[in-house]
């Protein structure tokens, strides 16, 4: 029988410890890392579309179904108001904002679940993954935000009432930024619950569809009834949308107000998100 050596007679050679506080972010080691972060990027983008007929089409083909949807839905039968603009050109700019949104999100939301054969058999900085995610999803905001310009184009040689508002277009990274970071943030938070609650994962996709009509992606914020139009503002997304359709159409109820409030949303669940997602990582192995 092997004779156990007591704990205060016991040296140990290599310590492994935290090196860093629940809200540090690894800015120099994630940098070293961007190797693996253009990997994952590219991982992201093969294995979804790989086994597709259509493959990257479905980038245009998503956003189109849903404007069509939107248009006779919300535009024909219902005769909700677009604000004078064209019908598609009113629910493109919406659903491209929102998709980005959305999918940084959802996508985020499982890191941890989807990812957890990779953490448990090598080390890198975990935040790569949710941030590979972001930037990702920014592939296919880019394809959408063409599709968005291609309609823009059109209409305007077809002599729409829309109008590009040049002095604050440099809002729009500013807008496309905070949506990155609105869902990135979000989605660190949840990922961290997903470990012992899997449900959440199941309610998440019908929640953010839910949270789609409490924005002006398919109404405009001047339509909205008085008495839940606070409300409606209220959402941190009804600011980017209509910030998003004020710099390209020159419609919708922008104000440096909303837009603020959303930097300010933006900025508390990003820091919240990266502080449960540090404390979680050190022992989610353990209970997923």
């Amino acid at each position: 029988m092997k004779e156990k050596v007591p704990t205060e007679m016991q040296t140990w050679t290599t310590i492994l410890k935290p090196k860093t506080s629940l809200l540090s972010v690894p800015v120099r080691e994630l940098w070293n890392y961007r190797d693996l972060l253009i990997l994952f990027v590219r991982r992201d983008f093969v294995s979804f579309y790989k086994q597709t007929i259509l493959g990257p089409l479905w980038f245009f083909i998503q956003p189109v179904f849903t404007t069509l949807v939107f248009m006779f839905v919300f535009g024909n039968l219902a005769g909700i108001s677009t604000d004078g603009l064209p019908q598609p050109l009113f629910y493109l700019a919406g659903i491209t904002a929102w998709n980005y949104f959305a999918d940084c999100l959802t996508k985020t939301s499982t890191v941890f679940k989807d990812n957890v054969a990779i953490f448990g058999k090598v080390y890198f900085p975990r935040l790569i993954t949710p941030l590979s995610i972001v930037v990702s999803n920014l592939v296919r905001f880019g394809v959408q935000l063409l599709l968005f310009f291609v309609v823009m184009a059109y209409y305007g040689w077809q002599g729409a009432a829309f109008q590009v508002q040049w002095q604050v277009i440099f809002v729009f990274p500013v807008v496309v930024l905070l949506m990155a970071l609105m869902g990135f943030g979000l989605g660190l938070m949840i990922t961290a619950l997903t470990t012992k609650y899997r449900d959440l994962s199941f309610l998440l996709t019908f929640g953010v569809q839910l949270l789609m009509y409490g924005t002006t992606v398919i109404y405009p914020l001047s339509a909205a009834p008085a008495s839940i139009k606070t409300i409606i503002q209220l959402h941190p997304m009804t600011g980017l949308i209509e910030a998003f359709r004020y710099s390209f159409l020159g419609r919708g109820e922008f104000t440096s107000a909303s837009l603020g409030y959303s930097m300010v949303f933006t900025l508390v669940v990003t820091v919240l998100g990266v502080l449960v997602f540090n404390k979680t990582e050190r022992s989610f192995i353990d209970t997923i």
